[in-house]
């Protein structure tokens, strides 16, 4: 398949000073996002306990083990400030991410030692079906480094009961095994009640010397109060069985590996226990990259860092999401599918790392006088219309065909409306996408570039493609949101603008309403908001997002479920005709 992929055209242009020079204050906002991000990440990363106390027990916090266990400058961080619930920690409680081990990447998952020992806390459960749905869409190893005291007893109901609960990462373990996709612990602390299940659940188990896992705590000095209520002389029995209590946790390494047999191995080093799964991973599956290439990797011929200058922070300015593309793949190669239909939507074949990659991205700017070709008005990019949709699901099917891995990059204002638009079959088509996304049974990735806006940001392979979305990156210009803040208010407000005016009242109560409104939905769209109520995995810095798209293409070929033969591929042909 030389003739298609080994030499594509070549398109992007060299940024010019001048146009630095223009752009100068658009990427110092864009700066100033990132910034405020990274000091977020931070915060949540000192969270709890300083890791000066952890050390004094002799122990390693969860980024000192992970920084051992991983391969170096391999971390991908994902849902780094995820937060839904708003704990009094300020965090999870565990730390994920995609990352090599030995050379294979993993989907890994550190339980946070600072924070409550690494108990179970609210939105823990969510931020751990991250994890392992993403070890299951890219058939890679999943990884957790343990440490977890069990359930934060003084919010149970928000993290135990309930159909995703803390108890259906368990479940999730289960279908992962099932699916041939291992699951590998190294246990730390002591692991009672759903922290044992953390422990038991992974298919292989590896054990620091001093740590124990069991059904439930050595902790617990009594059931319940024979009187149904505490009082004072409760209290004092209580006090006395606590005084006299010798808390030895059950489920030592001298119960679960001299006599069950459960831990694979024992250490008595923390750093023993990371050798140990380093050494597992390295006898994982994993298919040699040659295998799937077809060519050589090579880096862009433009910079990554020009599309803090090129992307504008402005959501009103338009810009070429041509050139945006050209700074992410191989060489700046591409081979575009139907350039001549849907021009508000780019679909083409690229080379990631070598690798075969289908994009969709929205481009932006007016589409001309006659486009959609249904309507008497003109198209503005960004926006979805007959055509586009059309094309979308044409070249998402033809890519499933092929196993060829996609990449969506959304920067949309929504898909067309009216009746106009709807006789024109817009939500039907819109659909239609989502079918094809779904039957396509394709690992994908998506960046929300700027605006994911609407039912758009579903049918471009929002996060809600539970399915193929392996995971959604933000930038520092991503905003996401039902509607633009100052249409939702209007949306919300206009009638009751109408009925004042016709009373005679004065509008100002109603104008503040409309502001805060609209405020309330630039703040509730920021990306450190969308990251942390999980809107997206993940605020990368543009010039980093290539790092994460070569990252999903390595993982997607490392031990695919189903491959198409280079030779046999259709998509390549259709579009060279």
């Amino acid at each position: 398949m030389k003739q298609y992929f080994a030499e594509m055209p070549l398109f992007g242009k060299e940024l010019k000073d001048k146009q630095k020079e223009k752009a100068a204050g658009s990427a110092a906002s864009i700066k100033e996002v990132m910034d405020l991000y990274d000091a977020e990440v931070e915060r949540v990363k000192n969270a709890g306990i300083p890791a000066e106390k952890i050390a004094s027990r002799g122990e390693m916090t969860a980024w000192q083990r992970l920084d051992y266990l991983l391969d170096p400058g391999t971390f991908r961080p994902m849902n780094s400030i995820f937060d839904p619930e708003d704990n009094a920690e300020d965090s999870t409680g565990v730390v994920n991410g995609l990352a090599k081990i030995s050379g294979r990447w993993v989907s890994v998952i550190a339980s946070d030692n600072k924070v409550l020992a690494g108990a179970w806390i609210p939105g823990q459960a969510e931020h751990i079906f991250r994890a392992q749905d993403m070890a299951e869409q890219l058939r890679i190893p999943l990884v957790w480094v343990l440490h977890c005291s069990g359930v934060k007893l003084t919010e149970q109901e928000k993290v135990y009961a309930g159909r995703r609960s803390g108890g259906r990462t368990f479940f999730r373990h289960a279908e992962l095994a099932q699916n041939g996709i291992p699951v590998i612990v190294g246990m730390y602390g002591t692991n009672p009640a759903g922290g044992g299940y953390h422990a038991i659940s992974p298919a292989i188990i590896f054990a620091h010397e001093k740590s124990n896992m069991a059904v439930g705590g050595g902790g617990i000095v009594g059931g319940m109060s024979p009187k149904g209520h505490f009082d004072l002389e409760g209290a004092e029995e209580l006090i006395e069985s606590t005084r006299h209590l010798k808390v030895v946790p059950p489920g030592s390494t001298k119960i679960h590996h001299d006599k069950t047999g459960f831990m694979r191995e024992v250490f008595n080093t923390e750093e023993g226990v990371l050798d140990a799964i380093k050494k597992c991973i390295a006898g994982m599956p994993a298919y040699a990259p040659e295998t799937f290439r077809v060519a050589e990797p090579k880096e862009p011929r433009f910079s990554g860092e020009d599309l803090n200058y090129m992307v504008p922070y402005n959501q009103k300015s338009t810009y070429s999401m041509d050139e945006v593309i050209s700074r992410l793949v191989d060489n700046s190669e591409h081979t575009e599918f139907r350039p001549d239909y849907g021009p508000e939507i780019y679909c083409g074949l690229v080379k990631i790392d070598g690798f075969p990659v289908g994009i969709v991205a929205n481009r932006q700017g007016f589409l001309g006088a006659n486009y959609p070709e249904y309507a008497d008005y003109m198209g503005i990019g960004g926006k979805l219309y007959r055509q586009g949709l059309i094309k979308m699901s044409d070249f998402t099917t033809y890519c499933g065909r092929d196993r060829i891995p996609m990449v969506w990059l959304q920067d949309t204002s929504g898909i067309d409306v009216g009746d106009v638009a709807e006789e024109a079959e817009m939500l039907g088509l819109g659909m239609s996408l989502m079918y094809s996304i779904e039957s396509s049974l394709l690992p994908m990735m998506t960046v929300v570039v700027r605006k994911g806006t609407a039912a758009a940001h579903y049918v471009k392979c929002g996060p809600q493609g539970n399915r193929n979305n392996v995971f959604t990156l933000g930038t520092p210009t991503t905003e996401i949101e039902v509607m633009h803040g100052e249409t939702a208010a209007a949306a919300a407000f206009s009638r009751r603008l109408v009925k004042e005016k016709d009373k005679g009242n004065d509008l100002q109560p109603t104008i503040d309403k409309m502001n805060d409104l609209a405020q309330q939905y630039y703040d509730q769209s920021r990306p450190a908001y969308c990251v942390k109520k999980g809107f997206v995995d993940e605020i990368v810095d543009f010039a980093k997002v290539r790092d994460y798209m070569v990252t999903f293409t390595q993982a997607v070929y490392q031990n695919p479920e189903s491959i198409c033969p280079q030779h046999q591929m259709l998509l390549p042909r259709i579009i060279k005709g």
